[in-house]
């Protein structure tokens, strides 16, 4: 059980007991005590009070490309000059883990011929800012960088810092695929296919017809509930994963990767210097293990190491 409910299930039985009176009682400190008490004693009611979770948001873009001037077709440096009109993003869709409601956004058809997106900046930076983790396929090299680069332009300042989850990289460092495409790995693992199209539907938004337009969004928001699907199969491989334990305010021990109580000690984990308890997760498979060495003073005083040289 979280202590939190403990805490409040206590408090709820003894209404006349002190802070400090349930913090000795529970074993906790008199600080989370009154972190989850606080707002109970100011009225709120006490099936209100929450384990507050990360905010993860989920999300994806999509651009409209350059058009330069070249001389022929085949591998070469195009100079700076040559281009006659900038990429610009043309629609991006975005969603918190497990909120069923995915929110997006488009340029309209006279935006998209003169690749104009400032009108459609403000929802997805207000989302980042909001975010505590992030999750993008090829989010750090593509999305992220593409964004920032448009906040910058139109004076934004950077959103609030968030961590970033790539699942790209992810894929690539922990599997081995034929091809690591989100469309690739989607039907690989068995997930909701892409919508299906071609170069045809970027030329068709810039040329501004409405009904590519349309098609557009709909393909972003397709894309971004695969991508919500991924990162649910793949959590638990994610050994670089953010801490989820720091953004919950729990002493409760929670899954480092899912934030869930639902865990199990399975046996040690072993560094050169240390032996620690390791940990399960039972809802997303995660391995997790105890940050403080379970031996003693003098099993430290005996342990040898390799020598550097």
């Amino acid at each position: 059980m979280h202590k939190a409910k403990m805490i409040v299930d206590t408090f709820n039985k003894h209404k006349s007991w002190s802070n400090r009176t349930i913090a000795q009682v529970l074993g906790v400190s008199r600080r989370y005590v009154r972190r989850v008490l606080n707002p109970i004693r100011r009225g709120q009611q006490a099936s209100s009070v929450k384990i507050k979770l990360p905010k993860i948001l989920l999300f994806d873009i999509e651009t409209l490309p350059m058009s330069v001037y070249v001389w022929f077709l085949g591998k070469q440096r195009i100079h700076p000059q040559n281009i006659t009109d900038e990429w610009s993003v043309v629609s991006w869709s975005a969603k918190w883990l497990f909120e069923p409601e995915v929110m997006s956004q488009v340029v309209t058809a006279k935006e998209a011929i003169k690749r104009q997106d400032s009108s459609i900046l403000q929802g997805i930076w207000d989302l980042l800012d909001q975010a505590d983790i992030v999750v993008a396929q090829n989010g750090d090299r593509f999305d992220i960088r593409k964004l920032n680069t448009r906040f910058l332009k139109y004076g934004y300042i950077p959103p609030s810092s968030y961590q970033s989850i790539d699942t790209l990289k992810v894929m690539q460092r922990y599997f081995s695929l034929p091809s690591y495409k989100l469309d690739y790995v989607a039907k690989f693992l068995g997930f909701r296919p892409k919508k299906s199209t071609d170069f045809s539907l970027w030329k068709d938004c810039l040329m501004g017809k409405e009904e590519a337009l349309n098609f557009m969004v709909e393909y972003n928001r397709n894309d971004v509930m695969m991508l919500e699907d991924l990162y649910l199969k793949i959590r638990g491989w994610i050994k670089s994963h953010p801490n989820c334990a720091l953004y919950m305010e729990t002493v409760d021990s929670v899954c480092a990767n899912c934030g869930s109580n639902n865990i199990e000690e399975i046996g040690r984990y072993y560094t050169q210097a240390g032996r620690y308890a390791s940990f399960r997760c039972l809802d997303c498979g995660a391995m997790c293990r105890s940050r403080y060495a379970d031996l003693d003073k003098e099993e430290r005083r005996a342990l040898l190491a390799s020598s550097a040289k």
